[in-house]
């Protein structure tokens, strides 16, 4: 009888197929075709939550039906976690590695718009997912379900777990969560987000500190009794003077950017209530805090010379991503065996018609397909997330897919209206499947993540002690409400 060694069976069983001119196991596609099977459920769970179009820590529609996915493909779900109503934690399995999956579901506000290449404000809405974040967790959620498939069918140990993590435009809802511990048991983090493009590199973003800063004076009549009145609006434009000056002395890399969101009701009556929301952001954590201590002083000489008083609430922070090159090379390698985004007829007019909206852009409808080269970079990119608190607790990887036309900006219509249809579809099936690969790679090499963990250690520093940036403050649930 021929004997066939143990050793080229497993050569047999494991490499079955070629997709886009590379080998593939059968355990692999096995995976790729069940969520290729799922895409039109997956879909529908998307564009419901683009309906929904909830903002900030209100997306209890969306955040349930997310859960209620899980819970129906037989996940462990615990919800408001954190003691934030709309977070949840999806578990499945048991043992380790524990491998996370970061699930985000918010939308923003006065970015309403349908599923059109023209701009055109969807009626009865004044929201829109113009992040992509209706996309975000569903790919997430996906990937976790395709996970737990794999489980079961390889007998492989590990756990699963799907985190919903409400309110990152603004409200900061993962600090919250890194704060109460609920990552302190993950070994790796995976995470995604929509783009115009297809990248799985390993790179930085900005820290950030937001705060809201109240003055508080006595009103009077503007024209008739203006030595009696004290303006708190004073207050608001002599602290946002100082700190306009204060921009030539701090480091280049900083941004400072505010909105007057009080200022008064009649010109006549010297207002008694102010108030200026301010961002602080740098490429370190450490620099934001300085910066914004000095902008606290700014707020303090700005009361003292209008003789009204002053006090300010910190409303969100965040730290800057930490890159972590072993997880991300994973996370590369995958991405590349999915491939990117191709338009069929109608997509590709679509597409088309986008690219009109932007004529400066440089771009093409193919630019969707094709996948960036990987790096691993110190460059912190002009954006800032609550995914970086994270990352500074747990190895992280992220990546993003090609869900909006190429060269389409981050809040904007046209990235409401791309989500909205199917070109949204199509890129947050590739972050699916990318995530469900790489997770299988890291649960069959746990070595991948004893590397990440030394890579983090060495990244955070010997004195490193996690200090949220937004300090002891419960969440502000009514960020969003007014």
């Amino acid at each position: 009888m021929l004997k066939i060694s143990t050793t080229l069976l497993l050569s047999i069983f494991l490499i079955s197929t070629l997709v886009h001119g590379q080998a593939i196991s059968k355990e692999k596609q096995a995976v790729l075709t069940s969520l290729d099977q799922k895409k039109d459920d997956l879909a529908s769970v998307a564009h419901q939550i683009w309906d929904y179009a909830e903002l900030g820590y209100l997306e209890e529609k969306s955040s349930a039906l997310l859960q209620n996915t899980l819970k129906q493909a037989g996940f462990n779900v615990q919800a408001g976690v954190a003691e934030i109503p709309t977070a949840f934690v999806g578990s499945y399995g048991s043992g380790d590695p524990v491998i996370g999956i970061l699930a985000e579901f918010d939308a923003l506000p006065g970015l309403s718009q349908e599923a059109v290449p023209f701009k055109s404000v969807r009626a009865g809405s004044e929201a829109g997912h113009a992040c992509g974040h209706h996309l975000f967790g569903t790919a997430s959620v996906a990937s976790a379900l395709a996970i737990k498939e794999w489980l079961q069918s390889s007998g492989q140990s590990g756990t699963i777990q799907v985190f919903g993590t409400p309110a990152e435009e603004g409200g900061s809802g993962k600090v919250y969560m890194s704060r109460a511990g609920l990552f302190d048991e993950v070994d790796a983090m995976l995470n995604w987000h929509p783009g115009s493009g297809n990248n799985a590199s390993a790179g930085s973003c900005l820290a950030i500190k937001s705060a809201k800063f109240r003055f508080y004076g006595n009103s009077a009549h503007a024209a008739g009794a203006p030595h009696r009145g004290r303006s708190a609006l004073d207050g608001v434009e002599a602290m946002n003077d100082m700190a306009n000056m204060m921009r030539e002395h701090v480091p280049q890399e900083t941004r400072i950017h505010y909105v007057i969101t009080k200022g008064g009701q009649a010109p006549n009556v010297v207002p008694a209530e102010a108030e200026v929301y301010y961002y602080i952001r740098h490429p370190q954590m450490r620099d934001v805090k300085s910066i914004f201590e000095r902008l606290v002083k700014c707020a303090e000489g700005a009361a003292l010379g209008t003789e009204t008083t002053m006090d300010y609430e910190v409303i969100g922070g965040a730290y800057n991503l930490l890159p972590n090159g072993a997880l991300s090379k994973v996370m590369n390698d995958n991405l590349q065996l999915v491939g990117g985004v191709t338009y069929d007829a109608a997509e590709l007019e679509f597409a088309k018609e986008i690219i009109k909206s932007y004529p400066e852009m440089k771009v093409s409808p193919e630019d969707a397909a094709s996948i960036s080269p990987f790096r691993i970079s110190e460059y912190s990119a002009p954006f800032s997330t609550d995914v970086g608190d994270v990352s500074w607790l747990v190895p992280t990887a992220g990546m993003s897919a090609a869900t909006w036309v190429p060269g389409t900006s981050a809040h904007s219509w046209q990235a409401v209206a791309a989500g909205g249809m199917s070109i949204g579809h199509k890129g947050m099936m590739v972050a699916a499947k990318t995530m469900a690969l790489a997770a299988i790679d890291l649960y069959n090499d746990p070595s991948v993540i004893v590397e990440a963990k030394k890579e983090l250690e060495k990244r955070q520093g010997a004195d490193f002690k996690y200090e949220a940036l937004l300090g002891d403050r419960d969440a502000p649930l009514d960020y969003r409400a007014n």
